[in-house]
């Protein structure tokens, strides 16, 4: 019998160290010599800490497992050996349906073996990719298995992998380089970290593959600070693989030599396109560069570089193992294979999926995520992060791969869904994205630099109720003339949230002018806060919560809100039993 807990961030947030120490705690006083080992998340962060109990090769999964539950379970389960029906959220024989309808690749060993300890890896086919290409294959054999897989760049482009490897390997060089982007900077976003938390090896051989079929003896992967779980993870990994001889000199006794560094970024978004990246990785700042020269040609330091993003490094050994062919059957005709999304939002079911892609999107939100909070009504997904769009509810049925996306105005980017409902008002929204952005802008190029500005005063001032009509015509020629001369992709993408919402929520920006009035009830200058004296008990509970005193009233006496100190918190509305709260 094993036991195992997801100790990715997600899983660490949530308890899950006090969890495991409650668990050793608990099997040392049963004198029970079980192990309980950590692991990655296998995607259901919502659950949250989780606990595997492993009987043989039957799996009784825990859910949101406190410290109380964990003794509970040693002492019945471990024990006694009966399970706790009422905390178990799935079996080997009955997966939890958020698993059941996903297809791991990338996510293969995520949530299922401890990432620190090599032999895990090992022993679920780990670096048996890296010896086949050694022993069987040239580097024209690999680029070619990649060509006929289909995988293209799970970073946001969508390039195909092949190309870009073959334009690196073709580039006269001696020296030439491979670089993981692990500058994972969307806001919803969490796919790479859970990656490089949960399966570190899957990358560092993914990468070693690519430096084979390159040419190139030197990888660097540059990780954000920000993921210092990832990085500890990273550091052991390359470690271990460095004892094992799977990195460094003459790799497996062949006459190929590889070797991995760990370059931490600083968080700039900016850092996510190729160019930034690898002048941050030369020591200077992050800014972009013009292309032509692509990194194939000239990249660190004028040397021809390779730069893919995690997940797609992590589905090479996959591909490898099984053939190009196997992954290709996956997906669609120009989307092949799976890719792995973050749910995030105000969606039931919030963590990591991956799905083949071509399934609609419905599919992915209702069937896999559950479906929204609250069961409330769908609204739209933001998908592509700051630089993607928002796709409404008529939209649900778009198949999930590049073209399809693309057509609906936003754009797959590395995967992040960001589910919004009812509640969520979409001007305000744009005005969320593009704030990003533009604070993310390194300032090269004029029209990035001054032109978010511009459009951001223009919602922030339509968010404030002083919207005139004249605005709207001037925000989307803005959007049109930053997304044309700007330098690189991030001002590029940067007006997407405006012109997929002004498409299709026209109606609301109309509102927020014409009406003074927000339609989601959520930007605070054109809502007001009432009480409705028929439902108001007079129970004082709003009157004691409000910071500013602006609700005066006696006990069992209806309330009342002087709007002029009303500062439309919503604590009132929050704290209120009896639905007497109204916005208006």
């Amino acid at each position: 019998m094993k036991i195992k807990i997801g100790l990715g961030s997600c899983g660490i947030a949530s308890g899950g160290k006090k969890v495991m120490d409650a668990l050793k705690a608990e099997l040392q006083s049963i004198n029970s010599d079980i192990e309980v080992e950590s692991t990655g998340c296998i995607g259901m962060c919502f659950y949250e800490p989780i606990v595997d109990v492993i009987d043989g090769d039957k799996v009784f999964t825990y859910g949101n497992v406190t410290e109380k539950m964990a003794k509970e379970i040693v002492e019945s389960h471990i024990k006694d050996g009966n399970p706790i029906d009422k905390y178990i959220i799935s079996t080997s024989d009955k997966p939890y349906p958020i698993l059941d309808k996903q297809v791991r690749i990338a996510l293969k060993n995520c949530g299922r073996i401890n990432p620190e300890h090599i032999n895990n890896y090992i022993e679920n086919e780990g670096y048996k990719a890296i010896e086949k290409v050694l022993k069987e294959m040239t580097p024209e054999d690999v680029i070619e298995e990649i060509k006929v897989s289909g995988l293209r760049g799970r970073g946001g482009a969508g390039f195909p992998t092949w190309f870009k490897w073959n334009a690196a390997r073709q580039s006269k060089g001696n020296e030439k380089y491979v670089v993981c982007n692990a500058d994972e900077g969307d806001p919803g976003a969490f796919m790479d970290r859970s990656i490089l938390e949960g399966d570190p090896h899957a990358l560092l051989e993914g990468m070693i593959i690519a430096g084979y079929a390159i040419g190139a003896k030197t990888g660097f992967i540059y990780v954000r600070a920000e993921y210092p779980l990832a990085i500890k993870r990273l550091e052991i990994a390359i470690s271990q693989a460095k004892s094992r001889n799977l990195l460094g000199d003459n790799i497996l006794g062949s006459d190929f030599s590889f070797n991995i560094s760990i370059k931490k970024g600083a968080g700039a978004f900016v850092c996510g396109e190729e160019t930034a990246l690898i002048a941050s990785l030369e020591g200077e700042r992050g800014m972009p560069r013009l292309k032509p020269p692509y990194p194939a040609q000239s990249g660190y330091f004028g040397k021809p570089t390779n730069i893919n993003n995690v997940e797609t490094y992590a589905n090479v050994a996959w591909i490898i193992r099984n053939g190009g062919a196997s992954f290709a059957k996956y997906g669609t005709d120009k989307s092949k294979g799976t890719k792995v999304f973050a749910l995030a939002g105000k969606i039931k079911n919030g963590g990591l999926v991956e799905v083949p892609m071509g399934m609609p999107l419905r599919e992915v939100i209702y069937d896999i995520g559950g479906g929204i909070k609250g069961d409330k009504k769908f609204k739209a997904v933001q998908m592509g992060g700051p630089s993607g769009g928002c796709i409404p509810a008529e939209l649900l049925d778009t198949p999930v791969d590049y073209d399809s996306i693309n057509k609906t105005g936003a754009i797959m980017g590395s995967g992040g869904m960001v589910v919004m409902d009812e509640d969520t008002c979409m001007v305000d929204m744009a005005r969320f994205f593009l704030d990003f952005t533009c604070k993310e802008s390194c300032g090269k190029c004029i029209y990035c630099r001054i032109g978010t500005k511009r459009m951001l005063e223009i919602l922030e001032k339509i968010c404030a109720g002083k919207g005139e009509e004249k605005d709207l015509e001037e925000l989307e020629e803005l959007s049109y003339s930053v997304r044309d001369g700007s330098l690189c992709g991030l001002g590029q993408t940067a007006p997407n949230p405006v012109l997929t919402t002004l498409k299709y929520f026209k109606d609301e920006y109309i509102a927020h002018i014409r009406d003074k009035k927000c339609p989601a009830k959520s930007c605070k200058a054109l809502i007001s806060y009432s009480i409705n004296k028929d439902k108001c008990t007079g129970c004082t509970l709003c009157a004691r919560k409000c910071p500013t005193g602006a609700i005066s009233g006696t006990l069992r006496n209806p309330h009342a809100i002087d709007q002029s100190k009303c500062i439309k918190c919503g604590n009132c509305k929050t704290v209120c039993r009896f639905s007497a709260v109204t916005v208006e």
